[in-house]
């Protein structure tokens, strides 16, 4: 990315697109739910110089060609499963003893 801000053809970037307005929405979901769009967020390599904001067209690593806005460049994988739970670790320990013994 240079000064500008302007990310280069070819960059790895994220982009959003909203597949379902909040008014377009089901009423069968909670209404916080019902409130938000539905979206969806894509990785791929951008097809044309663009800048965070933007409308573009970028290629994802199965081939396939996908559009939306320009949210995020070199997007890294986040996977998480939450806070701990001292909870968890008991009921862990619940279990091993009762298939283990002590």
């Amino acid at each position: 990315m240079s000064q500008d801000n302007i990310i280069t053809k070819g960059s790895y970037v994220r982009i959003e697109k909203v597949i379902l307005q909040a008014s377009e929405r089901t009423a069968k979901i909670p209404d916080e739910t019902k409130a938000t769009p539905f979206k969806m967020w894509t990785k791929g390599f951008l097809q044309e110089d663009a800048k965070i904001g933007e409308q573009v067209t970028i290629i994802t690593k199965s081939n396939r060609k996908d559009t939306g806005t320009l949210v995020e460049v070199n997007p890294s994988y986040t996977l998480g499963y939450g806070n701990y739970l001292p909870e968890m670790t008991e009921i862990d320990m619940i279990i091993k003893e009762e298939r283990y013994g002590k």
